[in-house]
């Protein structure tokens, strides 16, 4: 095991939000926030050589499994953003991390928590995770300050009012040579009515990634109402309809 401290088990960066990274409200989208939490994260595993490229010699990768958003308000173009992230538990299979933003004047404005295995990169079967990465756990903050994880079941489909079919392009696609985290995400929700996409705001999302989908494949994202602010996502093969991944979005009122 590496000498590290409980000091480095936590992580800082700072983003600034790009035109790139806003939709037609000019305020960062989800998909982008979770891409800039993940960028975070992939910068601290790199430096506790956790990264996949440290592990890629033992055969292993890290897999999202599931994960809990949650947007008290989403920034605006050109706003500074404060990730603090760190593992917050780790397990004979399974590992935790929290994320939390804050913004310039030190306001916690979203957090994500998100649970991860390891898979056997040969097999694509998950893997035990090692001791000298159990070892952690010594070095992590305290329990009372993790954030709630994902619950592990989501609520039935239901009947779809909506849908948008996705072909895997090259640039679709992660480390793993899967659909990248985030595109999940931002697939899944493509699929929601235009009215509220156009007079909402995300708030919370709960998804589970259920399979991985790769190079060529079609997708179709469909979404169902639960409630008038609350929707189902899900992500399914076109060739044999198996879900690739499920998610529960709730919205609030879209303010100035």
């Amino acid at each position: 095991m590496n000498a590290f401290t409980a000091a480095d088990l936590v992580h800082r960066s700072a983003f600034v939000i790009r035109s790139y990274e806003i939709d037609p409200h000019k305020i960062a989208s989800a998909p982008a926030l979770v891409r800039i939490m993940q960028e975070a994260s992939m910068e601290h595993v790199m430096r506790l050589q956790l990264s996949v490229w440290d592990l890629e010699p033992r055969g292993l990768s890290w897999v999202l499994m599931r994960q809990r958003l949650h947007f008290e308000r989403l920034p605006r173009l050109g706003e500074t953003v404060e990730i603090i992230t760190h593992p917050s538990a780790f397990e004979r299979v399974f590992t935790h991390r929290d994320y939390r933003m804050y913004d310039a004047a030190g306001q916690e404005i979203a957090q994500a928590s998100t649970t991860w295995l390891l898979m056997q990169t040969a097999t694509r079967r998950m893997a035990r995770i090692p001791a000298d990465m159990l070892a952690y756990n010594e070095l992590l903050p305290a329990s009372d300050s993790h954030l709630a994880r994902a619950a592990e079941v989501l609520p039935e489909f239901g009947t779809a009012s909506n849908a948008i079919r996705f072909t895997i392009h090259w640039f679709d696609l992660d480390f793993n040579f899967h659909l990248t985290n985030s595109k999940y995400v931002e697939w899944l929700l493509a699929s929601a009515d235009e009215d509220l996409l156009r007079d909402a705001a995300l708030s919370d999302m709960e998804v589970h990634y259920l399979a991985e989908c790769t190079l060529g494949e079609e997708v179709i994202s469909e979404t169902a109402t639960e409630q008038e602010n609350i929707r189902m996502h899900r992500l399914v093969r076109a060739s044999d309809g198996k879900a690739l991944a499920k998610a529960r979005s709730v919205w609030k009122e879209l303010t100035a």
